[in-house]
């Protein structure tokens, strides 16, 4: 059975008085955050505010660039290139890491986002430029990929320190992706459910697919999404439910 898992939790994305009041919610049950940069949702203001008040918490800070898409708050697969991949990433990353400075905290990780971490998950030349962008910002940052997938081996290949993620409140394929949103079942929208899905991954070291089959995973941090109106109530529940039975929840931290 996993021996401690990091929390994290993607957050920044919605500005509104009731997504600031949402984070805040959240911010005390999770070790980590993704801090959206801008392209897919968010602003530099509403990033310097969540990270402050993550900051505040010892939450651990990290980037979360996407595909230049806010129309389609940066979940639709645009064509990309290998060399642009890498300048966003490098954009989004440096300004996040600048952000952060200015807030008194350090970057710690970075997450791609949406159709970006879907497309890295299965494309050697996209994850390793990926991969690439973020060891030229800063070599010390944690990279999070999903679990098993060509992101996870494109950064261990250039030695960057990786982290395996699973996801809570997301079914999935069994190839071991995610059940795509447009799906039904792709959403595991009861607290209840979703920590009995993570138990499963922590203490067999597998989730159960859409059709019955099991998917080997290894899990080193486990994800919700923050823009679900649920997403306190599900902070909330895992984190009780990981503290019952005696798993640490703590931080990835980055290599200096």
């Amino acid at each position: 059975m996993t021996i401690a898992i990091d929390f994290n939790c993607d957050l920044g994305e919605d500005e509104s008085a009731e997504g600031i009041a949402r984070e805040q919610a959240i911010l005390p049950h999770v070790s980590s955050i993704n801090v959206a940069c801008g392209f897919h949702a968010g602003s530099v203001h509403g990033m310097r505010r969540t990270m402050e008040a993550a900051a505040s918490l010892a939450v651990a800070i990290g980037a979360h660039p996407s595909l230049d898409d806010r129309e389609g708050f940066g979940r639709r697969e645009l064509d990309v290139t290998p060399e642009q991949a890498y300048t966003l990433i490098v954009y989004q990353v440096g300004a996040a890491a600048a952000i952060a400075g200015s807030a008194g905290a350090r970057l710690n990780h970075v997450k791609p986002h949406g159709a970006l971490y879907n497309m890295a998950a299965r494309d050697p030349a996209l994850a390793g430029a990926i991969a690439q962008a973020v060891r030229d910002v800063d070599s010390g940052l944690v990279l999070y990929a999903l679990a098993g997938s060509e992101l996870v081996r494109a950064g261990e290949a250039l030695g960057l320190r990786c982290a395996n993620e699973v996801f809570a409140d997301r079914s999935y394929q069994p190839d071991g992706s995610l059940t795509p949103r447009s799906r039904p079942g792709a959403l595991v929208d009861d607290p209840h459910a979703a920590l009995g899905h993570l138990m499963t991954m922590l203490r067999e070291g597998r989730a159960i697919a859409t059709d019955g089959s099991a998917v080997s995973l290894r899990a080193d941090t486990v994800c919700i999404h923050g823009d679900s109106p649920r997403a306190p109530e599900f902070a909330l529940h895992l984190r009780r439910g990981l503290e019952d039975i005696g798993i640490p929840v703590r931080a990835i931290l980055r290599r200096d």
